[in-house]
């Protein structure tokens, strides 16, 4: 218990230590060495002479107790502890630049940076929105719509507060020590085709029978492409190659509708589709898996963003 009590106090030296000599245009130059790889052109950018940025870098060097970029002929790069150094000085940096927006804005507002794939935005964002004004009418919102993969990076690099996304255990767990996930609902999956297509009148399908089909599929690295890959992999089969992919569920839905092969969708989709009564949901032997559709944000970020997030969240009805 004394050598945790003396870990602990000698954290704290350590962070006072480190807080009372890192200054902001020190953040601002660890930014500019790795977005400009030399001492030169980073000394440009910030309007300083070589000399002192490299007597700016020794001081940050000295206040970590290590290097943190190894210098050569072609300029400067990272070392590990530098990567991580890096990246929590975007992150304080962003974190700045977004406190002097929101207090400087008419009235002050606080900024919330939201991502999520195109379908949740277009059903489960919409009520998520109106929720968060009713509680926080001043609140300024911004949404980038992207897939999953790019959303994650995003998220961990510092350019958004969080994300609502479907996702996979494997997902939760190579990503588990910088992010945090906070399930919300699950949501199933439907493999439909055509309503005259032969296999829509047929029962207790087998994958083996799909794998002869045509597909219309998402893209590589979307969530519903893995749950159906790994469908077929179960069955010991290859996965389809697609005749169409698109990232958009409710196209993949005209698309099965138009008779241009099987196709695989989120349950809610037929409930906003003019196509869903064009479609037959496919009676499969064994049924996808349905997705976990969570909260997700960096572990270490606790801000009331969050807490309005969740607030706004538990008002909210989830299709499902």
């Amino acid at each position: 218990m004394a050598s945790m009590d003396s870990q602990s106090a000698s954290s704290g030296q350590d962070l006072r230590r480190l807080a009372s000599r890192l200054r902001f245009r020190h953040l601002q130059l660890l930014v500019a060495l790795r977005d400009h790889g030399s001492l030169h052109a980073a000394a440009e950018a910030l309007s300083l002479t070589q000399p002192s940025l490299s007597k700016m870098l020794k001081e940050i060097e000295l206040s970590f107790g290590r290097p943190l970029f190894e210098r050569s002929a072609r300029g400067v790069a990272p070392t590990p502890a530098g990567a991580v150094v890096l990246h929590g000085a975007a992150l304080l940096l962003d974190e700045l630049e977004r406190l002097g927006r929101e207090a400087s804005a008419e009235p002050p507002a606080m900024l919330l940076r939201l991502g999520a794939p195109p379908f949740l935005a277009l059903t489960v964002v919409p009520q998520l929105l109106l929720r968060l004004t009713e509680l926080a009418p001043t609140l300024q919102i911004t949404l980038p719509e992207s897939g999953v993969p790019a959303l994650l990076r995003a998220l961990i690099d510092g350019q958004l507060d969080a994300v609502l996304a479907t996702y996979t255990p494997d997902i939760a767990a190579s990503e588990a020590r910088k992010l945090a996930f906070e399930k919300l609902h699950e949501a199933s999956y439907l493999v439909v085709v055509a309503q005259q297509h032969p296999l829509a009148r047929q029962r207790r399908i087998g994958w083996d029978v799909l794998a002869r089909e045509p597909w219309v599929l998402p893209p590589e690295g979307v969530l519903l492409r893995r749950v159906i890959d790994d469908a077929f992999a179960r069955a010991g089969l290859a996965p389809p190659v697609a005749r169409v992919t698109s990232a958009n569920p409710l196209t993949n839905l005209q698309l099965a509708a138009a008779g241009l092969g099987v196709s695989a969708v989120p349950k809610a989709a037929l409930a906003l589709s003019t196509d869903a009564q064009r479609v037959a949901c496919l009676d499969i032997r064994h049924r996808l898996p349905s997705g976990s559709v969570g909260l997700l944000y960096r572990a270490s970020h606790v801000h009331p963003r969050l807490d309005l997030l969740r607030a706004a969240l538990a008002k909210c009805d989830f299709p499902t």
